[in-house]
């Protein structure tokens, strides 16, 4: 069993900065690829960002050169740093892990999810 605990979410203006955090415990952190996800009111979960176990991060179009994601494996943590929010940014972001090494982003093959934290741009 993993229990992911996120935080760093909150209300930003648009053109600011963000960074999430997701704290991983009950297993072995290192070797598990991470996703950051993000659902927004009346939409379908999308998948932002991912890193393998062995760090190679993969990046959505719609916030790639915004968007970073990054892990500390000495703090059981995975990042996301957001800069050049936008309006459209805003949504519930997720993270999760797929307990295995490779990455995908697709939503059903993550197994857990953190709780979530609110992402609000304001215009």
């Amino acid at each position: 069993q993993v229990q992911l605990v996120e935080s760093g979410g909150g209300l930003v203006q648009a053109g600011g900065s963000l960074r999430l955090s997701c704290a991983a415990s009950g297993r072995t952190f290192s070797g598990y690829s991470m996703g950051w996800f993000r659902q927004a009111p009346g939409k379908e979960r999308e998948f932002v960002a991912g890193i393998s176990g062995s760090g190679s991060t993969y990046d959505a179009d719609s916030v790639k050169g915004r968007f970073s994601i990054s892990r500390d494996n000495t703090k059981n943590t995975v990042y996301l740093q957001m800069s050049n929010l936008k309006p459209e940014d805003t949504a519930v972001y997720y993270c999760a892990t797929r307990l295995y090494s490779t990455w995908s982003s697709a939503v059903w093959s993550y197994a857990y999810w953190g709780q979530g934290t609110q992402v609000t741009v304001s215009s």
